[in-house]
């Protein structure tokens, strides 16, 4: 599981929300492991049946005018409870003046307490943005990716099966290289994997027989992007004699990668063969699909039809 300390939420995000440490600083060493982020009202008020004590919990001008009508041995409980529970840490937004009684709780629990002049709404945005990337699962596969029409298509393969080769035949057609050998990919949200080059070899192809180059210097910028959306894998293979490859198109399969089911095709690789082509078209078909246009299942539905029919044309 992925995760990030208290300590390097505050170095790296600290400097763009003008985010301190007030007190607490015995417990920088939390580990956040979400990235959703609270306003723990329910707490406030003493009930803790469904505290997420996993998430950061946030406190702005609301909760804060709450407290005060509260008696202070009332505030000392309720975020003693809280501390009790091991919250990775607390943020006071707006520049609020934080109640003695909290910052000495927090130095005594080593709860780190956090205050930034950020408005409370666009802090928690711009937090749990930064913490859905940082916490995003992840991983790297040996491939190349390609946006092909806007499809991020992953091409994958046997080392020496072409990859490199079929994506050089893709940008000279006007498509854009996204990463070449090791691709990382990212999985956000709902079902969405991003894709992206490994920043060592950003921009840079390896072609058998001429070695590295830079694709970016000798097509330019157009020819590249920095990441994707990956929609489909495109997997390479050698022709196998004696192999039935699918030639309807009604065989869908699909490849899991970080959880994700993604539409997979495979191409048989052999002279003669355009593979650029061949890619091409599975993109566009892949958009069709989406926007309901199924041209197999369309073709075998009008074959049956016309074997019902008797052969001649005529409908039943």
């Amino acid at each position: 599981m992925a995760e990030i300390t208290v300590r390097s939420l505050l170095d790296e995000l600290g400097p763009r929300l003008g985010m301190r440490l007030l007190a607490g600083a015995a417990g920088l060493e939390r580990r956040i492991t979400v990235s959703d982020v609270s306003r723990p009202g329910l707490a406030l008020v003493g009930y803790f049946d469904y505290f997420q004590n996993r998430m950061i919990q946030v406190i702005g001008l609301t909760e804060l005018s709450f407290l005060n009508t509260l008696t202070p041995e009332q505030v000392r409980n309720n975020f003693a409870e809280m501390f009790r529970r091991q919250v990775a840490c607390m943020i006071f937004t707006r520049n609020l003046a934080v109640p003695p009684d909290v910052q000495q709780l927090a130095e005594e629990t080593g709860t780190p307490l956090l205050i930034t002049p950020q408005m409370t709404t666009p802090c928690i945005a711009k937090i749990y943005i930064y913490l859905e990337h940082y916490l995003a699962p992840r991983t790297s596969l040996h491939g190349v990716l390609v946006d092909v029409f806007g499809v991020g298509v992953l091409l994958t393969g046997n080392s020496g099966i072409g990859k490199s080769e079929c994506a050089l035949e893709l940008i000279e057609r006007g498509h854009r290289m996204v990463a070449d050998d090791v691709v990382d990919i990212v999985a956000f949200g709902e079902g969405e994997l991003v894709g992206r080059g490994a920043e060592l070899i950003k921009y840079h192809m390896e072609v058998r027989g001429l070695g590295i180059i830079n694709v970016r210097s000798l097509f330019g910028l157009a020819a590249v992007r920095d990441s994707v959306r990956i929609d489909m894998v495109v997997r390479l293979e050698d022709w196998r004699e004696g192999v039935e490859y699918d030639r309807l198109g009604l065989d869908e399969q699909s490849e899991t990668i970080l959880g994700v089911a993604l539409p997979r095709f495979l191409v048989p690789v052999r002279p003669g063969r355009n593979l650029a082509i061949i890619i091409e078209v599975a993109a566009r078909n892949l958009r069709a699909r989406q926007m309901g246009v199924h041209s197999a299942r369309e073709f075998n539905e009008q074959l049956l039809q016309w074997i019902k029919a008797g052969g001649d044309g005529r409908t039943a």
